[in-house]
């Protein structure tokens, strides 16, 4: 990565912290012209469209990355939270999955697929992967968090069954 484009990056975050994200996507297209393969800058131009809501130009974006560099986390786990945002839950998982594939310790990975399975009704599945992503990070607060979520609803679920 050039300096050039080094110093764009570090412009767009400091008008990311300002949330100036329309001075920031400029910066990133600007970079693109420059190195349009750039997986880094691709990533953050994704993240930054999500931020802003942009859903689906923030998943060419990733698409694009990962048309690049198939096999990249960021990209693929960036790409299923959209997904999920968008309640396409199977295909967010699928994300997930080749991200597993990738790197089976993936916390946020386990996590994530958590989340979907847990917005699909399958609250013992979702417990399962956050129960490995905390073995893997016991620290992820996401996944302790979501873990016990996931504990009450099935709770709450069982108590109104043995009641009906």
């Amino acid at each position: 990565m050039s300096n050039k484009i080094e110093k764009m990056l570090v412009q767009a975050f400091e008008c990311i912290e300002d949330e100036n994200y329309s001075d920031a996507l400029k910066l990133y297209d600007l970079a693109l012209r420059e190195e349009p393969d750039n997986i880094s800058v691709l990533i953050d131009k994704g993240a930054t469209l999500q931020n802003m809501g942009k859903l689906k130009l923030a998943l060419r974006t990733y698409e694009r990355a990962l048309e690049i560099s198939p096999k990249n986390l960021d990209a693929l786990l960036n790409k299923g939270a959209v997904l999920h945002s968008e309640e396409k839950y199977l295909e967010a998982i699928d994300c997930y999955d080749v991200a597993l594939k990738i790197d089976k310790k993936c916390a946020m990975a386990l996590a994530y697929k958590g989340l979907s399975l847990g917005e699909m009704g399958q609250l013992q599945d979702a417990i399962k992967h956050f129960k490995k992503a905390l073995s893997i990070d016991k620290h992820y607060d996401l996944a302790s968090i979501s873990k016990g979520i996931a504990h009450e609803l099935l709770k709450s679920i069982k108590e109104k069954s043995k009641t009906q």
